[in-house]
């Protein structure tokens, strides 16, 4: 038979266990609420975006931006149709959404085009419901090749209807495969989102993208908390006095 303290002991390590694990669910519960309310971070896999976004950067999305639909929440569960507390995203804003063609896969892109637009491109500019796009040229981006070596590409300062300023890249010149594009009319309830590396972005300019809808939208981005260089590890924190891009830490996006 066991002796008082023993016993004691036993419900205290009982009570410390459950104690753990009530705190653990809790700790669970809260990330759950403010990654499907207030904020998601999401990583950048590919280059569509240079030179605002590169590969490597870290970013926290406002899931309450835009209201919400399916998509703020993990594994987008039909538990209702269109958004709540919606707000339109703004011509100019960076955001990520769900892949109209399959509902799952996460895409980050620039809204270009709001409903009822006319989108076209031409000799490589951006025009709107008819109107060209200002666009700048400024200095040279400065990118890497194939071979890692030193690629100036043209940069180009651009300003849309609504005052927003952003600067593109273009690899190709003006006659890459999306510089001349019939007109796209975007749908009521739907956004044509490009990216800002013109000739490698695979966007609303082409078929396998299309228009979004507004229920497909997840968030809009809103600061870089980390970046990396591409094709380091995170997760090597030795390497970080060199691989780390300090300077892009916890800075603003537009």
């Amino acid at each position: 038979m066991k002796s008082k303290r023993a016993q004691d002991k036993a419900g205290k390590d009982e009570g410390g266990v459950l104690e753990t694990i009530k705190v653990v669910v809790q700790a669970l519960l809260i990330a759950l609420v403010i990654r499907t309310l207030l904020f998601q971070p999401f990583n950048i896999p590919s280059g569509s975006l240079i030179p605002t976004l590169l590969i490597g950067d870290y970013l926290f999305v406002s899931k309450y931006t835009y209201g919400y639909s399916k998509h703020s929440m993990p594994f987008s569960p039909a538990l209702f149709q269109g958004r709540v507390w919606a707000a339109e995203p703004k011509r100019g804003d960076i955001a990520v959404f769900k892949l109209p063609t399959d509902n799952s896969t996460d895409y980050i892109k620039r809204v270009i085009g709001l409903p009822g637009d006319r989108i076209q491109m031409i000799n490589g500019i951006l025009n709107i419901n008819g109107v060209a796009v200002k666009r700048e040229r400024i200095a040279d981006y400065v990118t890497s090749d194939n071979w890692g070596r030193s690629a100036p590409v043209a940069q180009y300062r651009e300003t849309l209807p609504n005052g927003v300023s952003h600067e593109i890249i273009e690899r190709e010149g003006d006659t890459g495969s999306f510089d001349n594009t019939p007109v796209f009319l975007v749908p009521q309830g739907h956004f044509f989102m490009m990216g800002d590396n013109r000739d490698n972005s695979l966007d609303s300019r082409d078929r396998s993208v299309g228009f979004v809808p507004f229920e497909n939208f997840v968030g809009r981005a809103e600061i870089i908390f980390f970046s990396i260089e591409d094709g380091a590890s995170a997760w090597r924190l030795w390497e970080w006095p060199w691989t780390v891009r300090w300077s892009r830490l916890f800075s603003g996006i537009k």
